[in-house]
Order: structure tokens, then sequence, then C-alpha cells
């Protein structure tokens, strides 16, 4: 193992941060997060970046939020109610709050704010979560009714996630489409500066409605790629949080006695490898059964995460609404030779497997299951995707027939916390590339009518037991090698407090305070 001695430390934190003395030696309440990726967009409803949506919940809000367990709050809303036909939704706004530019937040701008990602002319990332949405109407000025086109039991997970945010109606007439650079919003903190690639600062927003808060003065989300180098600026003091940390690093990080080291166990990030059920030889069930033997989960977590991921037992990880246990799939390598001989390999196949990641632990993770699949005679080549490489052979390609995918490590996390974001964007039939992200090419029709018959259910019973079927399905046809859900393993300073990693990898800093 490789330790980054205090002088490396010193130099590491100096290359990310450079050679200028750090603000928090002149304001104590002066907050730094280290984070493993640039921003992209500060348009909430325009990114599918988890990152991009968390650090927006310094200058957004919405009526709703998730709390550090993924329970729906409300915040802009103080009520709301459903129609008994699950077509409207009625919410009571609250009163005499304002956005960052003295604009009134009320009925209206709700409206705005929704019908915008809902009409498909405007092309925003997340319109299929909000193209559910039939039409917004003004009751009065803290009174709003959202009408759906038909029942959608999930549109309050929806609602509750970090994109549903309420952007200044000004600020939208004013940036139009160049708003991703100018955030306006009613959070606690309003936007100061941006340098993409290197850092985004906000400022406490002193006309926020909530009295009291924020208790820090700003925050500045530093964009630090290398993971030791992340983990070098916490030791230093350069950075208050550091997210992700490497595991290998987690020991050695506390033993420090300014920092706390946090392992989380509650993540919903699921890690999987898909099969293009479409070719051969993945549209042979048996081949999909074997390659769930053939895995060494429990060998996995130990190489790849450092003991820090636990066994997937199901198709939606547990801790999401309407999760179902259904495995693990056990390993036995002699069970998978038995399956690939049936379904007429006996000596085994030569096929791709990509990595959607260029990680270290991603890395490792596909040297490891190289190997597996490697003893039972499916010898794999390895290829590790940039960004752009994935977009381009694997989220744009327009038709299932073009798809070069074929063994394909991926991961997901359902962050509505409901079992829909972890069904229908991955293994729906609507939901093939370059719409959403069934990589697998999966289609079952019964699963399809499950997925769409579930969120037109209310009742909780009912709805329970149809995702229990759609997810059975789903495992016995096993579009998917079943892997781990790693934990969210975190560090940050003893003197920082309010602040939590959620189990969809996003942030929740609702109380961030700094003892000076």
């Amino acid at each position: 193992m490789h330790v980054l001695r205090p002088t490396k430390l010193m130099a590491a934190a100096a290359l990310a941060f450079g050679v200028i003395a750090s603000p928090l030696a002149h304001a104590s309440k002066d907050v730094t997060f280290a984070v493993s990726i640039a921003l992209e967009t500060l348009d909430p409803y325009n990114t599918n970046s988890t990152l991009n949506q968390a650090v927006g919940k310094a200058y957004y809000e919405g009526l709703l939020e998730f709390d550090k367990d993924l329970k729906i709050q409300k915040v802009l809303a103080t009520d709301y109610s459903i129609s008994d036909d699950g077509l409207i939704y009625t919410f009571k706004l609250r009163p005499g709050v304002k956005f960052q530019d003295g604009t009134d937040f009320n009925a209206e701008a709700v409206k705005i704010n929704f019908e915008r990602p809902a009409n498909p002319d405007n092309r925003l990332s997340r319109y299929i979560q909000f193209s559910v949405i039939d039409h917004v109407d003004v009751v009065d000025p803290l009174t709003v009714n959202i009408t759906l086109k038909k029942p959608f039991s999930a549109f309050l997970n929806a609602l509750a996630h970090p994109a549903a945010m309420m952007i200044s109606p000004a600020a939208l007439a004013k940036y139009g489409k160049e708003i991703g650079f100018h955030p306006v919003g009613t959070g606690p903190f309003e936007f100061v500066e941006w340098k993409p690639a290197e850092y985004l600062k906000v400022k406490k927003f002193d006309g926020y409605w909530n009295q009291g808060k924020p208790k820090v003065d700003s925050i500045t989300f530093r964009t630090v790629t290398d993971n030791n180098t992340r983990a070098a600026v916490v030791q230093t003091g350069e950075a208050h949080f550091a997210f992700p940390v490497p595991y290998e690093q987690a020991a050695i990080l506390a033993k420090n006695d300014k920092l706390d080291v946090v392992d989380h166990q509650n993540s919903i990030m699921a890690r999987y490898l898909s099969m293009n059920t479409q070719v051969k030889p993945f549209d042979n069930i048996k081949v999909r059964q074997a390659i769930n033997y053939a895995i060494n989960k429990q060998a996995l977590i130990k190489v790849a995460y450092n003991g820090y991921a636990t066994i997937v037992d199901g198709v939606v990880p547990k801790g999401v609404d309407f999760a179902h246990k259904t495995g693990p799939w056990p390993y036995d390598p002699a069970k998978a030779r038995q399956l690939l001989k049936e379904a007429g390999y006996e000596k085994g196949f030569e096929t791709q497997l990509w990595s959607a990641y260029n990680d270290g632990t991603s890395v490792k993770v596909v040297q490891f299951l190289q190997q597996q699949l490697a003893q039972v005679g499916i010898k794999a080549s390895v290829e590790v995707l940039e960004s752009g490489q994935r977009v381009q052979r694997v989220q744009q390609v327009q038709k299932p027939e073009d798809a070069k995918v074929r063994l394909y490590y991926a991961g997901w996390s359902s962050s509505t916390g409901e079992a829909d974001w972890g069904l229908r964007p991955l293994l729906s039939t609507p939901a093939f590339p370059p719409v959403l992200n069934n990589v697998s090419y999966y289609s079952n029709k019964s699963v399809d009518d499950g997925i769409q018959e579930a969120l037109t259910t209310v009742d909780r019973k009912k709805k329970a037991e149809i995702y229990s079927k759609v997810q059975e399905t789903i495992w016995n046809d096993a579009p998917w090698a079943f892997l781990v859900t790693q934990n969210n393993v975190y560090v940050k300073s003893k003197n920082l407090s309010g602040v939590y990693v959620e189990p969809d990898t996003s942030f929740w800093f609702g109380d961030i305070d700094l003892k000076q």
C-alpha cells in the first residue's frame, strides 16, 4: 500500500489548491468541500449528475426534499393533498419567501418552474421526471395545483429529488438557456463564482427565510479528481470534507485525531455487470445465469472495495421504497460451467467487457471480473471508457441492433428513493438508449406492464405486490450480474457538523456548522 507522507501530502494539496495561502486562515466560517468530478452545469433540470444536483442544494430549494435518510420533508411547501383519482396534487406554499434576487416565491413561480422541464421542446435532461405533468394552475398566490396526465404514484418522490428546484422566474427570463451559469434560488446560500473544472463558491444569503441559518459564511466546492490528493487536502486542513475517499486509505485517515472517517452502509449505489440480451450468447438465459454464479462477490468486496461494500440481494437496493429481496446469487463456478455446457458453450466463448468509469476502484473491479469469468471459460477483453467514449458508444446509440456493448460494468442510484427509478430507467423496454439507460436491452412485457401498473396504483400493499413480482422476474431473467452496493465513505474535520453523504451519494448539509 502506498502511503502519502506529510511532505507529499502538502505538495499534493498545493498542486490541488495552488500556492496562495488558504482562506481558512482568515475566516473560520468558510468551509471547503473536496469533490471528485467537475461540475457541468448549475441548472438542476438539465443534468443527470448527482454531484451537480447535490451542490445545487446550497442555492436552490424545492417544494419537498429528502433528508439524510431519504425520507420526504416539506420545505417550500407547508402542506399538500392528492385527489382520490391520483391526478391532482395541491400544494400550500410557505409565505414570505424571496429568491436571492428579491423576487417573490409564489404559486406563479412554481407554475413557471414545472412547465419548463415538462415541455419536451426545451429538451432538458430531466424531462422524463416531469413529463407526466399535464398542466399547472395557480389557485391563489400560495396555492398551486399540479395536474398529471395519468396517475403517477412516485410523483412526490420526483418532487423531493434535487432536480425539482425552484429557480427565480426573473432569472429564467433574464438568462434563458444560460441559467446554468447564473443560479438564483431561495436556498441558504447565494452564488458567488464558478470556474468550471476548478471550484464553485457560494456565500451566506442574508435574506434566507429560515432565520438562524446557515451557520457558516461560505462554502467552496473544489474539484480534486485524484483520489490520493483528495485525501491529502483534508489531512493538511486545506479542505474540511472530502468524498469519496480511497477505500484503502480510510484506515490511515482514521488515525488523524482531527478527522472523522464516516462509513455509511445505507448506500443505494448499486454496481452491476449488464449483458446485451439482444445478441449471442447473452440472449440465452442460461449464459446470463452462469455469469451470476461465476462471480465471487465476497472476494470482489475484499479486492476492489477493501471491505467497504455489501453483496446485492435484489434488483433494487435495500433502503429504496418497495425494494424486494430475492437473492443473493451464490458463488458456484461448477454450476456456472454446467449452465454454459447446457447452453452450448462447454468450451466457453470470447467477448468484450467495458467499464463505464475509469477511476481506480472501477479498474480493480473489471480486472477481477475478467479473472472470474476466465475461470469458467469466458475470455473477456477489458476496456475502461472515458466519459466521452461512454456517451458515444453506449448512451447515444440510436438502435439496439447498432449497439456494440456486450458486458458493461456500471452503477445506478435510485435517487428518488422509490423502486420506480431503480427499474424504469434501466430495465423497461422504452428505456433503451438513447432515451434512458437500459444498456442490457432487456425487454419483458410482464415487467413493462408491471412497472406501469405500479405507477398507477396508490394502494401500498397492491403496489408492493406488483413490484415484488417484477423484481423476481428480472432477478431470474438475469439481464445483469448483480454485484454489490458500495459503502459511502467520506472524511471530514471534527470541527464540521451537520453534513452527511446521503444513501444516493448526494450531500445533505442542512445544519452545516463549523466550530471556531
